[in-house]
């Protein structure tokens, strides 16, 4: 376990919550678009929340925007030359994917296209390293079928003396509440909420339920929330709240995998609610609370995933419903004086899935 470079002062542990809702769809009857997630029978807003909404974004509304990317072309894509080899016997190169949100054609092309896997869908990377940002599920058509690929790139990379290792995102969280607690009250802070309301409200599909076995449970988990490699800090999401769980790496870790072993639906509820929380990084002062992060647990820059770049640039998704519109996103965004990398793409806007190696070509 790698643990952090320091402890620095003690910060503000109180994450920044901000009204994150978003446009609904054109023409929408229900908390989603008709086609959108087959077979969700999703409960009205008011249902779970009659008492109305708190100020701020809650995890019982809907999350984010899903644009229908319908039947798009798909272009194949041609593998590039591979990870350039190290000199000696020290570790690959390192990537890090951002949210995957179950669109797994769309991970095997990124992958692809690093010269990561062949065209077989097999490590073909050698000693590199690669981290996924977490958010494995929900939204996007195959969540399961993405958990089993990073699994199996696990062990073909670690065999070939590399290793695709992977964080926990709050859609996992958000998933073994959903597998474990189902319809059992929680105490949200603002209501009665339960977990199956709030994965099907943020995009959990049936298909991923009905295909979820032990051992997809057991690999969440047991995911890290925290990890630092070659400088930079890791985490799922662009908030401070990791900061509640612990002064080192390993501390969250522990905390976090303990609340979870405890098998409390409040206690993962809270854990899931706090993961939830973004743009901490964003406005004024997000520079200060990245600097609370690296300060505590080491590093000199944080890389997340969570909020989409469209989000944090102030852009929004198509709202027009035509095919191939969408936002724009070439690459990762840096901001927060250069502290913050953000890496998701926002592929279920049908914006792009980010797989990037670390330093980023300038």
């Amino acid at each position: 376990m790698t643990q952090g470079a320091g402890q620095g002062p003690e910060a503000e542990r109180t994450a920044t919550l901000r009204d994150f809702r978003v446009p609904g769809y054109v023409n929408e009857t229900g908390p989603y678009a008709p086609g959108t997630h087959p077979g969700d029978v999703v409960p009205p807003l008011d249902d779970v929340y009659p008492e109305g909404y708190p100020d701020g974004y809650t995890p019982t509304q809907r999350d984010l925007p899903v644009i229908h990317r319908g039947d798009t072309l798909q272009t194949p894509v041609q593998p590039a030359a591979g990870p350039a080899a190290q000199p000696g016997n020290g570790p690959g190169p390192l990537y890090v994917v951002g949210d995957v949100h179950g669109y797994f054609d769309e991970l095997v092309a990124a992958l692809r296209e690093q010269g990561l896997i062949d065209a077989d869908g097999h490590w073909c990377a050698g000693t590199a390293r690669l981290w996924f940002l977490g958010d494995f599920t929900d939204r996007g058509p195959d969540g399961i079928g993405v958990i089993d690929l990073v699994m199996r790139l696990s062990a073909e990379a670690a065999a070939a003396g590399g290793y695709c290792k992977a964080l926990m995102g709050n859609h996992e969280l958000l998933l073994l509440g959903a597998k474990r607690f189902g319809d059992t009250p929680v105490n949200s802070g603002a209501g009665t909420a339960t977990f199956q309301a709030a994965w099907l409200l943020n995009g959990g599909q049936k298909t991923d339920m009905d295909r979820l076995q032990d051992h997809h449970l057991q690999w969440m988990a047991r995911l890290d929330a925290v990890e630092a490699v070659d400088g930079y800090l890791l985490v799922h999401s662009d908030t401070t709240a990791y900061l509640d769980y612990g002064d080192s790496i390993e501390a969250v870790n522990d905390t976090v995998r303990e609340t979870i072993t405890r098998n409390d639906a409040d206690e993962v509820w809270d854990l899931f609610r706090k993961f939830t929380k973004r743009f901490s990084f964003r406005d004024e002062g997000g520079a200060d609370a990245v600097r609370s992060l690296l300060d505590t647990y080491g590093g000199t820059r944080i890389v997340h995933g969570h909020s989409p770049i469209p989000y944090l640039l102030g852009e929004v998704g198509s709202e027009d419903g035509e095919e191939g519109t969408g936002p724009v996103v070439e690459g990762p965004h840096i901001y927060a004086d250069g502290l913050a990398i953000a890496m998701d793409g926002g592929v279920t806007m049908a914006g792009k899935l980010l797989v990037r190696q670390l330093p980023l070509e300038t």
